[in-house]
């Protein structure tokens, strides 16, 4: 699902704060400069990743639907390593197929350095890569998936295999015992779920422990927060938030007078609308009020919140810019106290956004349950 993509306005700001287009360091917490890499690690299960990862499911087509230059989206991933990211996140449908080329021509030369995830689930014709209606996780499909994914990845393993959506047609013990039987061949190291019911996550972990759920989580949509994360607690599982920066909202790139462009995914999500974004607006000028006090970045706030809701989270803010990635790693430098924590949950609380977060027709594949095995 969408990471955060790029725009004038956020390269604004960053250049208005004389910070990473000019510089490789940024201002901390307490305004001193530090080193923009990725501070610390964190565990999803049993999988140990940098604090922050890269997605990269853009690189292949923005949200304005430009296709960006190969070399430089080599160059960001690259650089991105060097900076000590080892948290890659991709899937077969970004593309479709596409950005799991990219990332395997990227990460090449320091393959087994770093976690690569993906996810399989959305009905692609695995010689063409067309889009055919619906879902698709039956386990002899899902096995050919990842031969597939090997094959573009350039790569004999996937760390963190995600079912993309639930698929309603197959019970999740189907899925994991596919899963496990690729575990055991050594092609999969790690499995995890994207926007599953509760039950089906209960279900999928008894079956086949999970190490990760992958969901929509920001300031701007905080779903996971009713029931999501106390099971992933519970369970032990760790959560990797896709469009930690509320696909661009959160970075202040975004005002009351933008529009988007045709194939944009915001032109046709209701919180962006011309009658929404007013009111919605308001969470932007606190993000960029607190980004003040810390003398950081909006971005670098928004996602500094998301780590400190849960030692377990993992944001992945996707970019197809050099300096939106180096300002996002610069977050896991950012510290809040339990009492700025606190004082921020209430005020981002007070905020309540107008409109959906997705269409619909995309929406109907959140929060699934898979059907139960016949007897």
């Amino acid at each position: 699902m969408p990471t955060e993509d790029t725009s004038t306005g956020r390269r604004g700001f960053l250049l208005a704060a004389g910070s990473l287009a000019a510089t490789p360091l940024i201002s901390s917490a307490q305004g001193q400069a530090v080193q923009t890499t990725v501070a610390g690690r964190r565990k999803l299960g049993t999988l140990e990743v940098s604090s922050l990862g890269l997605g990269v499911q853009n690189m292949s087509r923005t949200y304005q639907t430009t296709v960006p230059s190969r070399p430089e989206m080599h160059k960001i991933i690259r650089t991105a390593f060097e900076r000590g990211v080892t948290f890659y996140d991709a899937a077969e449908a970004y593309g479709p197929h596409e950005v799991e080329r990219i990332l395997g021509e990227g990460v090449a030369p320091f393959r087994n350095d770093i976690v690569i995830a993906t996810k399989f689930g959305w009905n692609i014709d695995q010689q063409t890569g067309e889009r055919r209606p619906g879902l698709n996780s039956r386990p002899a499909h899902i096995k050919l998936v990842v031969e597939g994914m090997l094959k573009r990845l350039r790569t004999d393993r996937i760390d963190l295999l995600y079912q993309h959506r639930v698929d309603p047609q197959v019970p999740i013990e189907d899925v994991a015992g596919a899963v496990q039987d690729l575990m055991q061949e050594g092609k999969v190291l790690h499995w995890g779920l994207s926007e599953m019911g509760l039950n089906t996550l209960r279900r999928a972990h008894a079956a086949l422990p999970v190490s990760a759920v992958q969901s929509e989580y920001s300031m701007l949509w905080r779903g996971p927060e009713d029931g999501v994360l106390a099971l992933c607690q519970e369970l032990g599982i760790g959560f990797v938030p896709w469009s930690p920066l509320g696909v661009g909202f959160l970075t202040g790139a975004i005002d009351a007078r933008t529009r988007f462009a045709d194939g944009d995914i915001r032109k046709i999500e209701s919180r962006f609308s011309p009658e929404n974004l007013p009111h919605n607006l308001a969470l932007a000028a606190l993000v960029n009020s607190w980004a003040t006090r810390k003398q950081v970045t909006p971005a670098q706030i928004a996602l500094a919140w998301l780590m400190a809701q849960r030692p377990w989270i993992v944001p992945i803010p996707g970019t197809t810019q050099m300096a939106h990635m180096l300002d996002n790693i610069g977050a896991a430098h950012v510290r809040l106290t339990s009492g700025e924590v606190a004082e921020l949950n209430r005020a981002v609380a007070a905020i309540a956004i107008r409109g959906a977060r997705l269409p619909d027709a995309v929406l109907a594949y959140s929060g699934v349950e898979a059907p139960l095995r016949e007897k």
